[in-house]
């Protein structure tokens, strides 16, 4: 599993063509979101703890403007180490058709790359945007629009799942997040509210909420974990390097023992 354009459908539960959605409605509707998920089984809660340093308030967000919302076809998805997938994303505050017209080119990327979620930044887009449709298939489920999200709260029990990203090709690895979270966003028309996810909504939505930080999904693993796949992330730095030209911005043999990233599903 992954961003949710990160996600990719590895687990059993993610096969393509298992319904885990009945709601036809293409565009984020909260209200029937709200039905469905999980609003009779309500998280239980924790405190939220501090966020990790690239997550910042509402007030010391950078904001994005017209031109942040520029973008050649076709998007292609951004890979590690790419220092796009590290860098600030700015709030928006403008829901125009520059908006949608991001949101219809990002869903298309993330149907054609067999993806459940994607975020901005995992296209280059520096903004504070994700989708994701937990089916996974164009015209099934329900597509689901987060602008500027924020977790509000989120439970003390942690799962174990195996996800993979998109921004990381050919690598799974076991993630440990909490079960469920509340979060506080914007739809797609700039509307505020509230709702609660759990299950695989809450773990696609913590992979991407983590990609709009700036933090990425192997800084969640273990060490063990970690270590089982530190080849294949220097495959991928090596990738880099003989793409561009340049040396790689960031080395997981450099990273690979700092603490993990701080925040909301601290191991």
């Amino acid at each position: 599993m992954a961003s949710l354009t990160c996600l990719r459908p590895t687990h059993p539960h993610l096969h393509r063509g298992s319904v885990l959605l009945a709601i036809s409605n293409r565009c984020f509707n909260h209200s029937s979101l709200l039905n469905w998920i999980l609003s009779v089984n309500p998280p239980r809660t924790a405190p939220p703890r501090a966020m990790a340093k690239p997550c910042s308030s509402p007030a010391q967000d950078l904001v994005a403007s017209p031109g942040d919302f520029e973008f050649v076809l076709p998007l292609k998805i951004v890979e590690y180490p790419d220092p796009r997938l590290r860098a600030r994303n700015k709030r928006i505050v403008a829901f125009d058709d520059s908006l949608k017209k991001l949101v219809h080119e990002m869903f298309d990327v993330m149907y054609k790359t067999d993806g459940i979620g994607l975020s901005a930044p995992q296209l280059g887009i520096n903004v504070q945007l994700m989708v994701f449709n937990p089916v996974g298939e164009h015209g099934e489920g329900e597509e689901i629009v987060l602008v500027n999200p924020r977790v509000s709260q989120y439970s003390k029990k942690l799962t174990l799942f195996n996800e993979g990203c998109l921004s990381f090709p050919g690598i799974n690895a076991d993630v440990k997040r909490p079960e469920s979270v509340k979060i506080d966003a914007r739809d797609i028309n700039g509307t505020r509210f509230s709702v609660n996810l759990s299950d695989l909504p809450a773990r696609i939505f913590q992979h991407e909420f983590d990609h709009l930080q700036g933090i990425l999904f192997f800084e969640r693993m273990t060490e063990e974990v970690l270590d089982s796949i530190c080849g294949q992330l220097q495959a991928l730095e090596t990738k880099y390097e003989g793409m561009t030209g340049l040396p790689s911005p960031e080395k997981i043999e450099n990273r690979r023992r700092r603490k993990v990233a701080v925040g909301f599903g601290k191991r």
